[in-house]
This record gives structure tokens, C-alpha cells and sequence, in this order.
């Protein structure tokens, strides 16, 4: 072992001037990672409160009552019962019942063109957990190489013997290793807010485009049984 310094040291010499540079800047301290770390897991939860928060007051609890009814046709009913209420299933039915007039080709339009606008309220900040949880971990190994590289520089400097040196160099990648854990402990949370969120997304919209069916179905089960519809569609 103490050759292997001893020839780490000579050696250090012989190193070119682009390795030397780049080992004094590796040679600093590796605690702004965790702090970088910090900052990034009080963004994530932050987003997350405010994900769930949005995701919770911009739904139609009862959407399925409300396809029966338009199924049936009460779309005076279910206008009164949307109201004011927040959401794409809202929004949808709003703009959608405005339009009935405009017949069922219309109606579809207008809902496909709602949702695309709402959606992306939905998909805020979502990137951000998602490329959070890829990208957290390796932040934590990159501080972590910066803390082993630190450990066996030290070492090598300090000419320590026998057990001196596998306690400099045991305590120094276990400090190292902090970062890492800490990375894991960012990324593994905004990695299942990301699929909760999206999975919620896609729960949302395939009860908005159910809303939709049912209306146009009824529009034009309605069209269909008026008096003379067959004559007009000759």
C-alpha cells in the first residue's frame, strides 16, 4: 500500500498541466452537491404539495352520475350541475354544452380542442420531477466521486502507516457516500409523484373523453329521432 503511494506521489509529477487543473478543482469540497441536493428536494416537494393541491380541486367528483344523465339527455341538468366548478371535465362540459346548437360534429370538435388547451395545466412541473428523478442519483455519484477522489488525495499526502490509513480511508468514502444516499433520497420520490400524477392525468382524461362520447352520443341519437331527420339525411 505504502509503495502505491509512494508511486502515486512520484508520479503526481508526471501528470500534464490539464490533469493537474482539473484535479484542483475535484480536490474541493464536495458539500455544495448536497446542498445543490437540498435545494432540489424543497423544489420537489414544494411542486408535489402544489401538483396534488391542483390535481384535487380540479376534478369532477361526480362524472360518472353525469354521463348517465347526459346518456339520457338531461343536458339542462348537467349544465346546472358543472356551474362554476374548476378542471378539464368542467371545461369540457361547458364549452361543449354551448355548442349543442352547432350539432354533434361541432360539439366533438370543441371538446377535442378544450382538452388540448387543458391538459397542459395538468402537465406543469411534471418534467421537472420526472428529469429530478433520472438525474438526482447521478448528481450523488458525482458528488461522491468528488469525495473518494479528496479521500485518496489526502491520504497520499499525509504519509500515514498501517491502520492510520485504512481509517482515513474508510472514514473518508463513507463521507462520500452521504451523497449518493442523499440523491437516491431526492430521486425516489419524484419518481413516484411523476407516475402518480400522470397516472391521475390519464384516470382524468379518459373520464373527460367519456363525458364527450356521451354527449355526442346523445346529440345525435336526438337528431336521429326527430321527425323528418331521415328524409333530411336523403
Amino acid at each position: 500500500m505504502m509503495s502505491f503511494i509512494l508511486l502515486a506521489q512520484t508520479g503526481n509529477e508526471q501528470v500534464g498541466w490539464l490533469s493537474r487543473k482539473l484535479l484542483g478543482v475535484t480536490l474541493t469540497s464536495a458539500e455544495w452537491v448536497l446542498w445543490v441536493l437540498v435545494v432540489l428536494s424543497v423544489f420537489s416537494i414544494g411542486l408535489m404539495l402544489e401538483r396534488a393541491v391542483y390535481f384535487a380541486t380540479h376534478r369532477l367528483p361526480d362524472s360518472e352520475a353525469l354521463a348517465v344523465r347526459l346518456a339520457r339527455g338531461e343536458l339542462e341538468a348537467v349544465r346546472a350541475a358543472v356551474g362554476e366548478r374548476k378542471g378539464m371535465e368542467a371545461a369540457v362540459l361547458r364549452e361543449a354544452l354551448a355548442s349543442v346548437e352547432q350539432g354533434a360534429d361541432t360539439v366533438e370538435q370543441v371538446i377535442a380542442s378544450t382538452v388540448a388547451r387543458e391538459r397542459p395545466q395538468y402537465e406543469r412541473y411534471l418534467s421537472f420531477l420526472g428529469t429530478l428523478g433520472n438525474n438526482a442519483p447521478f448528481i450523488g455519484l458525482f458528488g461522491t466521486v468528488l469525495g473518494i477522489i479528496k479521500a485518496f488525495h489526502d491520504l497520499g499526502n499525509m504519509g500515514a502507516k498501517g491502520a492510520a490509513i485504512q481509517q482515513t480511508v474508510m472514514a473518508g468514502i463513507s463521507e462520500a457516500l452521504v451523497a449518493t444516499a442523499v440523491g437516491l433520497a431526492v430521486a425516489i420520490p419524484a419518481v413516484v409523484a411523476f407516475n402518480v400524477f400522470n397516472r391521475q392525468l390519464k384516470t382524468l382524461t379518459s373520464r373527460t373523453n367519456a363525458l364527450g362520447h356521451a354527449l355526442v352520443g346523445s346529440l345525435r341519437a336526438r337528431n336521429a329521432s326527430r321527425p323528418g331527420a331521415s328524409t333530411e339525411a336523403r
